[in-house]
Parts: C-alpha cells; structure tokens; sequence
C-alpha cells in the first residue's frame, strides 16, 4: 500500500518522479502528490484525488509549473482520513518541512494533541501531519535536517518510511526506515528513494536496501546511512537484474492479463538450476539446508490472502507425499495469539511482496522466542518463500528461496501464486528426500511433473476463448459458489477469492463434501456453482456432489480432466482444461482457468482489473 519516490540530482526531478509513481500505481490508491524545492529553496507542492493522470494534469495547469532538482512524491492508500486532496501528501507545516510517509503512526491522536496546544494548524484527517509538524519542532532547534529527523522519529511509534525535505537544509533529502521498505537507487552525481526498484528502473539498476532501524542522509554525491543505534553503517550496493520495461504492458490490455500468459515462463525460471532431468537439488534452499531439514519433525506455515492458500495446499503434499505433518496458519491470526511452538519445527513464510506486515511480524515473533532461549525451544529454524529478493522477509530468515516470477503489478496475484506452489513442491520433495521418506522413483516423478507444467499451464490457456464466453453468463450474478476436494478446495478458495477481488461478486468457497452441512440451502437457478473435477480418487464422490446441485436447479460450470468423463447438458457446462495431470501439477493447472475465468467476468463488470477499489498490492501495514 501507498508508494514513496524521491530524488536529488543535477536536473528536474519533477518527471523522475511522476514516472515513479506511474510505476507504483500496482500498489493501489487513491491519491497522489509532489513537493519540491525550486531554485529559491521554496517549497512548490501539487496533489490531486484519483490517478496520477490528474496530478499531471493539475502540475501542467501550475504557474510557475513546478520543477526543482530535490522531491519527494507519493501515493495514498487511505487509512487516517477518507480520500482528499488535503489528505494527501505530501504533507507540509509552515512552509518549511515537506513529508512523505508509508505505514501508521499508532500514537497521532497523543501527538496530536500536544501539537495543537502549541499551535499548530491541522489541515487533514491523517496520522501523517503530525510527522511534518514534529519535523518542523525539530529544525527550531537545528538546521541540520539529518538531525532534526532523528529527534522527530523519537516520538513517534509505528510503522513508517519516511522522506523528508526542507529549506534549511535545500540539498539533502533524509529517510527512515522502521516497519515499511524503503530502497535507495544510486546513480553518477544523483541519488533516489523508492519504495520498491520497479519505481526508479528508468534511471538506474543499482540500489542499496535499508534495514529495520535505518535513517539515511542522501545528497548529490553522497549517501549516509545510520543504523537505529546511530551507528554509521554501509549497505551493499546490489546491482538489479530487472529491465525498465520488465513492468510493460506490451500487447496486454492489463497486467493480470500478462502476468497469467506469463506463467509457463515463470515457472521455467522457477525450477531453472534447482532441478537435474531426475532428482531435486536440496542446496537450492541454501547451503544450510540438508543439515536443517534433517532435524526437523514437522513445519508450520505463516501467510496471508493467495498465499495462505498456497501453503493449504502445500499441507496436503506435506502429510500425502512425506507423511509430515504441517499446519497452516493466516499470519493476523497467529501472530495475536500465544501459539504452542514444538520444537525442531521449520517455520515457513510465504509472501509475494516479502513485506506483508502480518507474516513479517509473525516471523520477527519466532526470531525474538529464540533469542530469549525459550525452554524447551532450541531448533525452530525459519524459511521465507519470496518473490523479491531484497525484502524485509527474506533479511530475517534462515533459509530463502525465490519464486522468479519476475514483477507482479497485478493487484490480484497470478504468477506469484503458482511460482510459490512450485517451490513448496520442490520444499516438500527436498525434506523428504533429505529425510529419507521419499523414494528416487517418487522424487524422479515430482521432477518429470514439474517439467512439464509449463506446457500444462500453455495448454489450460488456449482455453481463453471458450472461458470468455462463459463468463457472459456472469452479467447479473452478484454470487457464486466454488467446489473443490482435496487439493482443490484451496484452489476453490482462490478462484473464489479472484473472482470477488476483481469483479465484486461475493464468491465463497466450500469442500464439496460439506454441501449437505449448510451451503445447499443456497442452490436456485441464479446462484452458479463452479467445481473443480480432476482425474483422483475423489471425483466420484465429486460427482454425487454435483448431482446434488444439479437436482436443486443450480447453474454448473465444471473444470474437469479430459479423462474424467463428466457430460454437459442444459445448465451443466462442462470444459475439458486438463489432461495427464498429477497431484502436484493438478492444482496448478485447474487454477489457470479459474484466472481467466476471473479475469473475463471483471471484463464484463467493467471494473478496474488491475487495481480493484480498496485493495493494495502490498499489505505493508496491520
């Protein structure tokens, strides 16, 4: 949620900086703003409601039209304060003190108060103000901006990245990092911040990565940064494998739309160097590896949203395919409660972002049991399964192991989603095979399965044509119903998932075993249920499930195996996605359909696919 770009540098920001926050939009929200400093240090700043279309039209219709070669810009997810323009940063007090911030400020209203029996003017709803007025407390006492930030953030506490800019000190732009990402790219006399690479791709591949804690001075030609003891510190300059036009939208009219042709692609890089023609290479996860997976007993999974349910159904091959068990919690869930760690349990976290505040926090919660040496506990090893390599997740783990589906900007998650599958497949084949309760043969088989996913996944798309037509039938609906068993009641929760994130239809997801337990009473001729039925030991029962809707007059849409012999008739649609599928590449495959099918019915609503209302990309706050 919300994105952070800023520069100094020799030349205009004011363009490097719209087009950063063009490349952040994927984050979601609801307003955007610049503010810079001009040739006489003056403070200039434009925001608007909506996209960033309308700030760049209200900066061109400006005279003066804003320029300055130091800037910060952003854009706001609301939280404090409904979407306006005086809610919308960035955000300034007396003219002299610009902020931007990402996350909570959790003490405002104390802080608040205490600004305003001083005097200061509140013009917005937002936690945020109270940043730039405490800011502005700061320089009273200091013209050093460094300085003056590290006496403010004292006071506050939450979560935040900040930037700060100010015309005592109209040559350095200051950012602190505690709870959100914050990046700094590095350039040849000129230096930026970002919330994220994507933003500043355009003008440099070079970046360095601030840490919990960290406060950052950055002019011109140099960058100082500071730990949160006040130490200064260097952070490695990382060089960045993505091309500015990694985020292109090419011939695709959407992002989720080239994100879920990009799959096979995605998948490929995935297992690319992690698998031989017959066998797994366990040092895939890290040197440390085979030595942590040997000694643990079972493996506990944090995530949130699309990747809860990956880890769902990484359970069902954990106890099926090694018989280990392994339990699966939603992160905002675990983290509040006072969970029974066993020991010798891999923690595992999964997120795309590696920055989602919940799963971040649960795995800070494991980190902090061991340091205190908890009796009892002595082997409660962590591993993050992430798509962004220099994420807050992945620098607190143990082990780490990468999805490489490359920029997802879609805020409705598809390649992030069936890369993280196939690495809990590779997880799950590594432990047994460490663990000795796999067999080569049955290791030999996971490996010829997942090389031929990506071609499995190629030949679930060239049903698109058929899908989109079915989704016309979706015009009216405001309600839908997916089935699944086993390992697609997961997937069921997905589509589902997808299906309301994008088209604002209540979908909700059941085992199609528990119809008799409650949802039946829901089945009429305009509610339509979509089942899942691949070729396993369940699509007989499956199949008496589905007679069941059928009988009460609901509309059927049935993704099957070719093999599973399943006949459409009136109100009975069936489409044939998959053939020669297994236990592991099933899952995968069928959910390829439900994207489409997702994606086509929001096509229909006309909604906002890639950036649906009230979502973010990031979940980067509680």
């Amino acid at each position: 949620m919300c994105g952070i770009v800023g520069g100094v540098a020799e030349r205009n920001v004011v363009p490097i900086l719209l087009e950063g926050l063009r490349r952040l939009e994927y984050r979601g929200y609801d307003s955007s703003g610049i503010a810079v400093l001009n040739k006489s240090s003056e403070l200039q700043r434009v925001r608007a409601i909506g996209k960033i279309k309308n700030l760049e039209a209200k900066i061109q219709q400006d005279k003066p039209i804003i320029s300055g070669s130091i800037g910060i810009a952003h854009t706001r997810w609301a939280t404090h304060g409904i979407p306006s323009e005086n809610n919308a940063h960035p955000h300034i007090c007396n003219n002299k003190v610009a902020v931007v911030h990402n996350g909570i400020i959790e003490n405002y209203q104390e802080l608040k108060a205490d600004q305003a029996a001083q005097d200061y003017k509140f013009t917005s709803e937002t936690d945020t103000e109270v940043i730039a007025h405490a800011m502005h407390q700061a320089l009273e006492h200091t013209d050093d901006l460094l300085k003056a930030v590290n006496l403010a953030i004292k006071h506050l506490e939450g979560a935040y990245a900040l930037g700060v800019i100010a015309i005592n000190d109209p040559n350095t732009l200051v950012v602190a990092r505690k709870g959100s990402p914050l990046v700094i790219g590095v350039g040849i006399g000129e230096h930026f911040i970002a919330s994220d690479v994507s933003a500043l791709l355009p003008v440099t591949q070079r970046f360095m990565f601030l840490e919990e804690g960290d406060i950052a001075k950055i002019t011109r030609e140099t960058v100082e940064i500071y730990s949160a003891e006040g130490v200064l510190v260097e952070r490695p300059i990382k060089q960045s494998s993505l091309k500015s036009n990694a985020v292109e939208l090419g011939a695709h009219k959407h992002y989720m739309h080239k994100e879920i042709f990009e799959q096979p692609q995605a998948v490929s890089d995935t297992l690319e160097g992690r698998i031989t023609p017959d066998q797994i290479l366990v040092s895939a996860f890290g040197h440390q590896a085979e030595a942590i997976f040997n000694n643990i007993k079972q493996v506990q999974i944090i995530a949130c949203g699309t990747s809860y349910h990956s880890g769902l159904i990484a359970k069902y091959w954990f106890e099926d395919v090694i018989g280990m068990s392994c339990q699966v919690e939603v992160a905002s869930e675990y983290r509040y409660r006072n969970p029974v760690i066993q020991d010798n349990t891999l923690f595992v976290t999964i997120s795309q972002s590696g920055e989602t505040a919940d799963t971040l926090a649960a795995l800070q919660q494991i980190n902090a049991t061991r340091k205190a040496h908890t009796e009892g506990i002595s082997n409660i090893p962590t591993l993050s399964i992430c798509n962004v390599a220099e994420s807050s997740l992945t620098r607190e783990s143990d082990l780490i192991c990468l999805t490489h589906a490359g920029p997802e900007r879609g805020v409705a998650s598809t390649k992030a989603f069936t890369t993280q599958l196939v690495v809990l497949a590779l997880l799950v084949t590594s432990i047994g095979k460490v663990k000795q309760c796999i067999s080569a043969e049955n290791e030999s088989e996971v490996v010829k399965e997942l090389q031929k996913l990506p071609n499995l996944i190629n030949n679930a798309l060239k049903h698109e044509d058929t899908i989109k037509i079915i989704a016309e039938s979706f015009t009216d609906k405001q309600n839908a119903l997916f089935l699944g068993r086993g390992t697609m009641y997961p997937i069921a929760m997905e589509g589902a998932l997808k299906l309301k994130e994008i088209s604002y239809i209540h979908a909700e997801a059941y085992p199609a075993g528990e119809l008799k337990h409650g949802p039946l009473a829901l089945i009429d001729e305009n509610m339509p249920v979509i089942a899942i039925a691949p070729l396993d030991e369940l699509l007989e029962k499956l199949k008496s499930n589905l007679q069941e809707v059928k009988a009460r007059g609901g509309q059927m849409l049935v993704f099957e195996d070719e093999q599973s012999n399943i006949s459409s008739e009136k109100d009975f649609t069936v489409i044939k996605v998959a053939t020669n599928v297994g236990r592991i590449t099933a899952p995968i495959t069928f959910n390829i359909a439900l994207q489409l099918l997702s994606y086509h019915v929001a096509i229909i609503k006309g909604t906002d696919v890639d950036q649906p209302r009230n979502l973010a990309k990031s979940v980067t706050v509680e």
